[in-house]
């Protein structure tokens, strides 16, 4: 089974930018979709963005479109969530998880393996 592990989370600026990254340990992402979801304090785990790894399609969730790009790189078994125009809402834990369906789909349900999370906070 594949446990993805995320890094890249900290403090950032209201309107600033930032890259997360998502690695695969104990086997490749192969055959995976690749999601990433977020929860910020009292609030519900959140998708925000996914990717099939073997036909790279992918899905936004509204919030995030036109600000946020997912992207994976077979060279290094990484996928990466580049964030840009960075608002104060978006400060949450973001999670890394895997599915084993091919159908890139929203519901935390449906993903198999989950990170341990990375904070992001977005400061006014």
């Amino acid at each position: 089974q594949v446990q993805p592990v995320e890094s890249g989370g900290e403090l950032v600026q209201s309107g600033g930018n930032l890259r997360l990254s998502c690695a695969a340990s104990g086997r490749t992402f192969s055959g995976y979709t690749i999601g990433w979801f977020r929860q910020a304090p009292g609030k519900e785990r959140e998708f925000v963005v996914a990717i099939n790894w073997n036909n790279g399609g992918s899905l936004y969730a509204v919030s995030v479109k036109g600000r946020f790009t997912i992207s994976r790189d077979n060279a290094k078994n990484t996928v990466s969530l580049q964030m840009n125009s960075l608002k104060p809402e978006d400060t949450a834990v973001y999670y890394c998880a895997a599915s084993k369906l091919s159908t890139v789909r929203s519901a935390p349900s449906m993903y198999d393996y989950w990170g341990q999370g990375t904070q992001v906070t977005v400061s006014s």
